[in-house]
């Protein structure tokens, strides 16, 4: 910014025009001139009177110190500060209707934003930041307090419990933003950590059940005796795997069901095959 002095007493900032601030722009230059007494040059009060060159050099050169030097090259061949000033009036209005309306989406864009089921804090805060930032370059600052709240309205119905509890317990329009982030995933972790916790207990109470259905003697499939008879064309203790292979088990624990003898079947027992073999036997000297 560049400095006038008025009389000797007073010294004006100058401020310099860039593509955002020209609706404040307007209003600081337009009250500077008007304090040097040269604004008649550029909005005449009469148009019969012809305006005074000495003071339209004046503010030619004061609107010259007020925008930037490209812009200045620009505008070498206008003469008169009433051409200066409606050529920048028309320029940065247009740029303004531009500008209002890009604002106006990112503001149903931020309202319409929600955070999904599974999506990291870290990742949502990011769009949210980025919205924001994209309004804070348009001219529109969006407040600390403001920004909470809407972080806060954003979130899943999983974050409700600490959603509620930051409501409750603080004030929103004093707390700063990165807190809220920081207690949002604070709850986030929490909520993690329970979860692993639940997948690694369900995982070992589905082993658990799992081993429960397993023979102790031969460590195949079921244990019951109506399992193993199903097997009985597949040759004495023995089974077949799924990969197809002979598996054989361990029966000497098993006890005969008929004569209570360790190491085998009723149907594999020695003595229940002779006595079979007895009777028939005696049927066919009968016969």
């Amino acid at each position: 910014m560049s400095s006038v002095k008025e009389g000797g007493l007073l010294t004006y900032q100058v401020p310099v025009l860039t593509p955002t601030n020209y609706l404040v722009w307007a209003v600081k230059v337009k009250s500077i001139v008007d304090a040097h007494g040269i604004w008649e040059t550029v909005e005449p009060k009469t148009l019969d009177k012809a305006p005074d060159q000495k003071k339209s050099k004046q503010a030619l050169a004061f609107l010259f110190q007020a925008i930037p030097e490209d812009m200045v090259l620009q505008m070498t061949s206008y003469n008169d500060p009433k051409q200066v000033w409606d050529g920048l009036k028309t320029r940065y209005l247009g740029v303004n209707r531009v500008r209002t309306a890009r604002l106006a989406t990112l503001k149903r864009e931020l309202e319409s934003l929600r955070m999904k089921d599974g999506e990291m804090v870290d990742d949502f805060v990011t769009k949210l930041s980025g919205l924001a930032s994209k309004e804070r370059s348009l001219g529109y600052e969006l407040e600390e307090g403001d920004l909470v709240k809407r972080l806060l309205d954003s979130m899943p119905k999983s974050f409700l419990q600490i959603v509620a509890s930051i409501e409750q317990c603080f004030e929103l329009d004093s707390m700063l933003f990165d807190e809220a982030v920081g207690r949002l995933k604070a709850y986030e972790e929490r909520i993690r950590g329970t979860e692993r916790v639940e997948d690694t207990q369900g995982g070992l109470l589905l082993a658990s059940e799992e081993k429960s259905h397993v023979c102790k003697h031969c460590g195949y499939g079921r244990s019951n005796r109506d399992d193993f008879g199903r097997d009985r064309g597949r040759g004495r203790g023995s089974r077949k795997s799924r990969d197809g292979n002979e598996r054989v088990w361990d029966k000497s624990h098993v006890r005969c069901y008929k004569y209570g003898e360790l190491g085998h079947y009723k149907n594999e027992c020695p003595k229940w095959e002779k006595e079979e073999a007895g009777l028939i036997e005696e049927e066919s000297t009968l016969f």
